[in-house]
């Protein structure tokens, strides 16, 4: 009796040995590349970065009269005016080595402006939106969420909120759009985002505020 379960033992840890060994393989063989790909993309020379797809905040065509005097869309206002000599660019889910492989070493600092300019914004589009719904102005605040969608944004409240004002509207073949759109994000939130739509409403607990 004592035989075989030895047996099954000497078993069992020549299977975690091999285990062990083909992850500690597989381990090294991704840091090597990962060092190799930081090593060609150190090397990278300079390239034009006029292919990037810049961002232009559209003031013409946002609410910027509605609750203008309100000190929290006031701050928003300020932000975005901020953002309007600024260079913005998505940039979500490209990491550093991949911006340097594709535009040059030399141009990672301002490429992670551009992107941290992108964050900003996307983010400020949200506030600036939740703060007019709130209020009532829900055809402004759709209006912002509208552009931050254009925009390939991956801040999953302005999918869930627009999705809430789409059905609330009987506009069901939007909250489709909104999942093809969402479907096409380079972002760890896309799956997320996508199942969420997915799901019967409501979305967010805005809806129930208004």
């Amino acid at each position: 009796m004592i035989i075989p379960i030895l047996a099954s033992l000497f078993v069992l840890i020549l299977l975690l040995a091999y285990e062990n060994r083909k992850y500690r393989k597989t381990e090294k063989k991704c840091r090597e590349n990962f060092l190799e790909r930081e090593r060609l993309a150190n090397n990278t020379r300079r390239k034009p970065l006029d292919s990037l797809e810049y961002i232009t905040i559209p003031f013409g065509t946002l609410p910027m009269k509605v609750m203008a005097d309100d000190s929290k869309v006031k701050e928003c206002h300020q932000t975005l005016t901020d953002l309007r000599d600024v260079k913005i660019v998505n940039f979500t889910g490209i990491s550093n080595t991949e911006l340097k492989l594709t535009y040059g070493t030399a141009n990672i600092t301002c490429l992670t402006e551009y992107d941290q300019s992108y964050t900003l914004l996307v983010r400020t589009l949200q506030n600036w939106a939740e703060l007019l719904y709130a209020a009532g102005y829900k055809k402004e605040a759709r209006e912002i969420l509208e552009f931050a969608v254009s925009t390939r944004t991956d801040v999953s409240r302005t999918y869930y909120l627009l999705a809430d004002m789409y059905r609330a509207e009987g506009e069901q073949y939007k909250i489709e759009q909104l999942i093809k759109n969402a479907g096409t994000l380079n972002s760890v939130l896309r799956d997320t985002i996508v199942r969420t739509l997915q799901k019967a409403d409501p979305y967010t607990d805005l809806l129930h505020s208004s």
